[in-house]
């Protein structure tokens, strides 16, 4: 996915985090960490005899956006200081 942003220098947004930190420009959704520890409540809460039915929907409370400075520059982009003041997280 980021070979053929990067092949055409298409600067580009993720949903994930893994993608930014692997060389995507930048993420922006949910943590999957949180999702994951949902899941697990979810699955104890079924496995202790809770009806499926009875639970209620949940949706990601949690999400980070995580830019990729090293990308960024090997596009030839500068990314504003604004947005790098609010990112969860900045890679070098």
């Amino acid at each position: 996915m980021t070979q053929l942003a990067a092949v055409h220098r298409i600067p580009a947004i993720y949903p994930v985090r893994e993608i930014a930190e692997v060389g995507g420009l930048m993420s922006y959704g949910s943590s999957l960490s949180d999702v994951y520890r949902q899941f697990g409540v979810y699955a104890g809460r079924l496995l202790k005899g809770a009806k499926p039915a009875d639970l209620p929907v949940l949706q990601p409370t949690k999400f980070e956006l995580v830019i990729n400075l090293a990308t960024a520059r090997a596009l030839g982009l500068t990314v504003p200081q604004s947005l790098l003041g609010i990112a969860d997280e900045v890679i070098e």
